[in-house]
């Protein structure tokens, strides 16, 4: 009798115990309909971006799951566990922000969201992601750092333009070695793990933009020169004593970084020196080229008063420089304005009137030597012979005084 009396007082705390349970949940729902102070307010605004983060819920608002307009969701920093099902019917979101909660498992109404392209989910309870999570082809950031993930998550293989990895501060020791499969992936962050060697997969990821190994157990670093895309690299507080080698344009972070960059750039600013002296050299030797031999005018007899010959100017023919003092003015000869080119030297009339007196070569310039008496033209044709000996040209007038 009197285990039968102990049984029924057993079951009616019980019955009491669960009568209470129940009435704390349904105070706790009535406490939760019941919203923070001006979140009706944001509720009732209709802007497509609602920010609930850091209010102390436990439970996202029902009334959420019909403002079918958002596009951004922030409710990081309360105390969720879960999401409604109702959230499926925000179609139109794009960016959800679920940080700093108490998720133990991604919410399947999450991967319902099929144009999400960025999702936070970082600083919670998770240690593997769903499936369903290839259901986010639009995805194109992922962020789930300080969780427990002990590996890395193959499901995002399947996930075609995700471009930006957060996985800093979990439990991973190596990473999967078909990883380059993950083509797009531009920036990928490991920070805060437990690699004690370098994972080789990554010298296959020439996409990397952007990758971060702080904070981990490795001790000696490949050559990354190979990654075309790397602009950042980190890999401070390992145990290494300096940066590996890596391209030009790389940014350091860690042990030595500073130091490897001053002179890197110390031999990239000697190299851009030493290129301009080069640049300077080659200018010069091309405008040395250019004040080379130019012919300004041949001088011929009076006594043979030729007929100019016909036009035959040259496309790349240009402005005739003309010397005082090597021609004169006469009479009985006229001409229109002629360029004759021959091995790109330039002979160009352009005064009118011109009576030749004397046979004479007028040039200026070095490397050029005139040999010969006689210069006709036959059928607009200049016939004469010359050399280049790379001896500098003597004065006519000096050489006749001489003789």
């Amino acid at each position: 009798m009197g285990n039968s009396s102990r049984k029924e007082g057993e079951e009616e705390e019980e019955e009491e115990d669960g009568g209470k349970g129940k009435a704390e949940e349904k105070k706790e729902e009535e406490e939760e309909e019941e919203l923070p102070l001006g979140v009706d307010e944001l509720l009732a605004s209709g802007d497509p971006v609602l920010d609930l983060s850091y209010r102390k819920l436990r439970k996202l608002p029902s009334r959420v799951c019909s403002l079918d307009y958002l596009e951004k969701l922030y409710v990081c920093g309360n105390r969720l566990r879960g999401l409604p099902d109702g959230v499926t019917q925000l179609q139109g979101l794009r960016i959800l922000a679920l940080d700093f909660n108490k998720i133990e498992d991604v919410p399947l109404t999450v991967c319902q969201l099929a144009n999400l392209t960025r999702l936070y989910l970082g600083s919670n309870r998770l240690m593997s992601l769903p499936p369903e999570v290839r259901n986010l082809q639009s995805l194109r950031c992922l962020w789930v750092e300080s969780n427990y993930f002990h590996h890395f998550p193959r499901q995002l293989y399947d996930l075609p333009h995700l471009r930006s990895l957060q996985l800093g501060d979990n439990r991973l020791r190596k990473l999967p070695s078909d990883l380059w499969r993950m083509e797009a992936l531009r920036g990928l962050w490991l920070y805060g793990n437990r690699f004690q060697e370098f994972p080789r997969v990554l010298l296959r990821m020439q996409g990397l933009e952007i990758l971060d190994l702080d904070r981990n157990q490795i001790a000696q670093f490949p050559s990354l020169a190979h990654l075309p895309a790397l602009s950042l690299f980190s890999y401070d507080h390992n145990p290494v004593k300096g940066p590996p080698k890596v391209g030009e344009e790389v940014l350091l972070v860690g042990e030595g970084a500073q130091e490897a960059m001053e002179a890197r750039a110390q031999r990239q600013e000697a190299r851009r020196r030493a290129a301009e002296r080069e640049a300077e050299e080659e200018v010069a030797v091309v405008e040395g080229g250019s004040n080379g031999p130019v012919i300004h005018g041949i001088l011929k007899n009076s006594s043979s008063t030729p007929s100019c010959p016909p036009n035959e100017v040259s496309e790349e023919a240009g402005p005739l420089e003309e010397e005082e003092g090597t021609q004169e003015k006469g009479e009985g000869v006229e001409c229109d304005k002629t360029v004759v080119e021959y091995d790109e030297v330039e002979l160009e009339y352009e005064e009118e009137g011109i009576e030749y007196e004397r046979e004479e070569l007028v040039c200026e310039g070095d490397g050029f030597y005139y040999e010969g008496t006689d210069l006709t033209y036959e059928r607009a044709e200049l016939d004469y012979e010359y050399e280049e000996d790379g001896e500098e040209l003597e004065d006519p007038e000096r050489q006749q005084g001489g003789s």
